[in-house]
């Protein structure tokens, strides 16, 4: 096997940003069917999509908080030569998809209502509905998982199995009470000023800080902030006060009085253990009421999981893969599928 990659085809650190950039990336860009479809209200959402050899499956990919398609390139290419077909989408107000009008600077993320996400992930599997093989699984990341996680409570049936990875079923305030957060964000958004960053939030300025950052591996670190930092387009780094009122309204949904017993299909969760952007306890409420749900902890993570370094991520990534593959349909159980 090739020694630039682990054993699921995920790269090592050592060779990153080289493997990544004349390796993965052009291999990504001549495979994928690039589209813009319409969002639930018609807004335009960029989509890509890649058809893996023989495929076992699909695997939906819905990012997060200020996330794009690309950030999650090293995954793609490890679920292909897996033999999962991948979809993933940039969701409203993020990447290359539509983004409100009166939102200047880039920096800053907004939504009219939380809902718009969940109707948007709706519209995009209806769009693929006839194109990419089942079964379907999700993997969805931070506020992906809370949008993930609305939509599996509306639609039991709609995957076989998803995976979420430090799910924001509840966003940090840093300290701050939740109602005092959330009166703030009222205020400004009826004094007109929902589009607006809060004024204590500073907007993107070039190069980020590792030390700060939700990743632990400083190469994967340092080759997405590289491609941010010349790309406007990813320059996301701060919500709106509209999005921070919106956020804060989402744990209610989901945690509400049986919802998360609507869930079906088999859920299995991360959480990270350094995590200072979502709250372990409300995701170890949601998955504890889901009739089929798992959390495993992630001690020596930051937020990204996906993100950290080799001995931390690939073992993660494989109890991903192996949870896939335990749900494939038995017809396409094979030597070396389940385990």
């Amino acid at each position: 096997m090739d020694t630039r990659f682990n054993e699921d085809y995920l790269v090592q650190s050592s060779s990153y940003s080289d493997v990544m950039d004349h390796t993965v990336l052009p291999w990504l860009k001549e495979r994928a069917d690039v589209r813009r479809i319409p969002g639930y209200d018609g807004r335009s959402l960029y989509c890509e999509s890649w058809q893996a050899d023989r495929p076992l499956g699909t695997v939906l990919i819905v990012h997060g908080f200020t996330e794009n398609t690309l950030k999650y390139s090293e995954l793609i290419w490890s679920l292909l030569h897996l033999r999962f077909s991948v979809i993933a989408y940039d969701q409203r107000g993020h990447g290359r998809s539509w983004r409100p009008d009166g939102v200047p600077d880039p920096s800053v993320t907004h939504v009219d209502h939380f809902s718009d996400y969940v109707k948007d992930l709706r519209t995009v599997c209806d769009t693929y509905s006839e194109i990419m093989p089942r079964p379907w699984f999700i993997f969805a990341h931070s506020m992906g998982g809370a949008v993930a996680s609305l939509l599996l409570e509306q639609e039991p049936a709609l995957f076989t199995a998803a995976v979420l990875s430090s799910p924001m079923i509840a966003p940090s305030t840093r300290g701050v009470p939740v109602s005092l957060a959330s009166a703030l964000s009222f205020l400004a958004d009826k004094a007109g000023r929902g589009k607006k960053k809060p004024f204590f939030m500073k907007p993107y300025a070039g190069p980020e800080d590792f030390e700060t950052s939700c990743a632990t591996d400083p190469e994967r670190f340092a080759w997405y902030d590289r491609i941010k930092a010349s790309e406007p387009l990813f320059q996301n780094s701060v919500p709106s006060y509209r999005w921070s009122l919106e956020s804060l309204g989402v744990t209610g949904k989901i945690l509400a009085p049986g919802q998360p017993e609507k869930i079906t299909c088999p859920v299995l969760l991360f959480s990270a253990g350094i995590d200072f952007s979502v709250l372990p306890e409300p995701q170890e409420q949601f998955i504890s009421r889901i009739p089929d749900g798992s959390l495993i902890p992630v001690p020596e993570a930051r937020h990204e999981i996906y993100r950290s370094v080799n001995h931390v991520l690939f073992p993660w990534w494989h109890e991903v893969i192996l949870f896939l593959k335990q749900h494939l349909p038995d017809h396409l159980s094979e030597g070396g599928v389940r385990s």
